[in-house]
């Protein structure tokens, strides 16, 4: 039995706009069974999707990412420069 790869991953964006389509669809009178079927999705990722993003808008969501971004590139410098000193003073004590 074959098994086949697993899809892409959604990129926030997505999912917010398939969280803003749920809520139309849910305002509607549909249940979440069936938006969650319609969107493609199990309902349990709806309510994490729901959980983790409800709250949000996408510009929102872009400059979460990007803050990420940059804070990932701050720690690397600043992990860095603490291994730069810490061999400058090891350097320097005469201890190599």
């Amino acid at each position: 039995m074959a098994l086949t790869p697993a899809p892409p991953p959604i990129e926030s964006e997505q999912i917010i706009i398939h969280l803003r389509e749920a809520e139309v669809e849910l305002a509607k009178g549909q249940t979440t069974a069936e938006v969650c079927r319609k969107l493609g999705i199990a309902e349990q990722t709806y309510y994490r999707w729901r959980k983790e993003y409800g709250s949000l808008r996408v510009d929102q969501i872009r400059r979460l990412k990007d803050l990420e971004r940059e804070n990932g590139r701050l720690k690397k410098q600043v992990a860095d420069q603490a291994l730069d000193l810490a061999i400058l003073k090891e350097a320097s004590s005469g201890n190599y």
